[in-house]
């Protein structure tokens, strides 16, 4: 029977796949029941798309083979600690467990810093480097109202 060490190592062997495809050095693995649902390989400069981190695309691939958003009966191998955009992917997919080989402190020392987004996390929208604009009188809160009326809508 496989376990947590068998999907990780399988995880790294992806990341090391993806390498050697051109992408960089991430893989992760998705599991249900103690089976590979989906994989991915990080695709951030292949496919020009800064969110095709390996963990997101496991996550794309394993809510289509199973057929919904809610992942929380996987378990989710990732050949690094997930940055904070994956990890919240994760909380979103409603994801219980990650297991994980590096950490992000191993992937700073390799050009792969996520501290500055770490520490943006923690400040309040204008301390942040990048320009937050909040306008409230654009009627957001109008679509809000609609989706609390809407009698069809699925929670996530």
């Amino acid at each position: 029977m496989k376990n947590d060490l068998s999907f990780l190592k399988r995880a790294v062997e992806v990341a090391g796949n993806g390498i050697n495809e051109g992408g960089g050095p991430f893989g992760a693995v998705i599991t249900r029941g103690r089976k590979i649902i989906a994989e991915g390989a990080n695709r951030v400069v292949l496919s020009h798309d800064p969110t095709a981190h390996a963990e997101m695309i496991a996550i794309r691939k394993a809510s289509a083979v199973l057929k919904t958003h809610d992942l929380s009966g996987c378990v989710i191998y990732a050949s690094c600690e997930p940055c904070p955009m994956c990890l919240g992917a994760v909380y979103w997919a409603g994801i219980k467990k990650v297991v994980y080989a590096s950490d992000r402190f191993e992937a700073s020392a390799s050009g792969f810093s996520d501290n500055l987004i770490y520490d943006e996390l923690a400040l309040n929208p204008e301390e942040r480097k990048i320009n937050f604009l909040h306008l409230p009188d654009a009627g957001g809160e109008k679509v809000f109202r609609q989706w609390d009326d809407y009698e069809k809508r699925v929670p996530y």
